[in-house]
C-alpha cells in the first residue's frame, strides 16, 4: 500500500523537516570544529550544564517560549540558533517548490544542510571540515548518478557530469590560489600567516607548494568540488562567479567595520550564497546582469 502526499502538502512538511534538520546543524556547527561528538552528551546549557528539554528543543518556537533565555540559568541564547533552524527550513520549502516531489528535493536538501553547516563553521573558525566537503563529494559521485538514472538521464551521464564538475569546481578555484601564491612570491610579497614565523616558503619538491596558499585555504577547494559534484559545470562556473562578487562585497563590509584591510574571513559563507543561489536561478544568471 502507498500513501500519496498531496503537492499542496509538501511544502510546510518540507518546512517542518528543515527546522529540524536546523536545529541538528546547531549542533554540528558547535561541536565539530571542537571534535565532540553530535550525538553524545546530549544538547545542554553550556552555563549552568543543564540538560536541555524536548519541549525546550522545539526550533524556533521554544526559543521564543522562552524568551532567549535558558530555562535553568537565565543565561541568553544567541539569536543564531533560531535563525540558522528558520533559514533551513524556508530553504527547505523553498527547495521543494523549485523541484517539486521529486528525488532532486531531497537531494539538494542535503546539498544545502551541507552548505550551511561548512559556511557557518568557516565563519567561526576558518575551517571547512573534511567530512562535509570530501563527504559530500563522495555522497554525491553515487546519489546523482543514481537520481540522473532514475529519471532516465542514464546512470553513466550523471557520473560523467558529477565528475567532470568536480574537477572543474576545485580545479579552478585551484588554479587561481596556486597562481595567486606563485606571484606573490615573484612580487616579494609577505603575509602574516604564510608561510609562519620563522618557516621557509615551500619547494616544488614539497606538497605544500602544491596545496598551501596564502588568502585561500584547500578547504574551499575541496567545498567547490563538492558543489561541482552536485550541481554539474555550468552550476559550479555560476557558483564561482557569484562567490566572487559575494566575496568582494562581504570581505569589503568586514574590511569597514574592522577598519582594516587585508583581515582574513572565511570563503565559504560567500561559496554557499553562491551555490544557494544558483539552485533557483537561470544558468550563467550572473552573466546576464552584467
Amino acid at each position: 500500500m502507498t500513501i500519496e502526499i498531496a503537492s499542496g502538502a509538501v511544502l510546510p512538511i518540507a518546512l517542518c523537516l528543515g527546522l529540524l534538520v536546523g536545529s541538528f546543524l546547531n549542533v554540528v556547527i558547535h561541536r565539530v570544529p571542537l571534535g565532540i561528538s553530535v550525538a553524545f552528551p546530549p544538547s545542554h546549557c553550556p552555563n549552568c550544564e543543564m540538560p536541555i528539554k524536548p519541549w525546550d528543543n522545539i526550533p524556533v518556537l521554544s526559543y521564543l517560549v522562552l524568551r532567549g533565555r535558558c530555562r535553568g540559568c537565565s543565561t541568553p541564547i544567541s539569536l543564531r540558533y533560531p535563525a540558522v533552524e528558520l533559514v533551513t527550513g524556508l530553504l527547505f520549502m523553498a527547495i521543494a517548490w523549485r523541484f517539486g516531489q521529486t528525488w532532486w528535493t531531497a537531494l539538494h536538501c542535503v546539498f544545502a544542510a551541507a552548505l550551511i553547516a561548512a559556511a557557518m563553521i568557516d565563519f567561526d573558525h576558518q575551517i571547512i571540515p573534511d567530512g562535509i566537503s570530501l563527504g559530500g563529494l563522495a555522497l554525491a559521485m553515487v546519489v546523482v548518478p543514481l537520481t540522473s538514472a532514475y529519471y532516465g538521464t542514464g546512470w553513466v551521464d550523471g557520473l560523467i557530469r558529477s565528475a567532470i564538475g568536480a574537477s572543474i569546481g576545485a580545479g579552478v578555484l585551484w588554479l587561481v590560489a596556486f597562481l595567486h601564491a606563485r606571484i606573490s612570491v615573484a612580487m616579494g610579497r609577505e603575509f602574516d600567516h604564510w608561510p609562519g614565523v620563522g618557516e621557509s616558503l615551500p619547494r616544488p619538491m614539497e606538497a605544500d607548494y602544491w596545496l598551501w596558499f596564502p588568502g585561500l585555504g584547500l578547504g574551499d577547494v575541496k567545498l567547490l568540488g563538492m558543489i561541482g559534484a552536485v550541481v554539474g559545470v555550468v552550476g559550479v562556473l555560476d557558483t564561482i562567479l557569484a562567490s566572487s562578487v559575494i566575496g568582494l562585497v562581504l570581505g569589503g563590509a568586514q574590511a569597514l567595520s574592522k577598519g582594516a584591510l587585508g583581515e582574513p574571513f572565511g570563503f565559504a559563507p560567500s561559496i554557499a550564497l553562491g551555490a544557494i543561489a544558483g539552485l533557483f536561478l537561470p544558468p550563467l544568471w550572473l552573466l546576464t546582469i552584467f
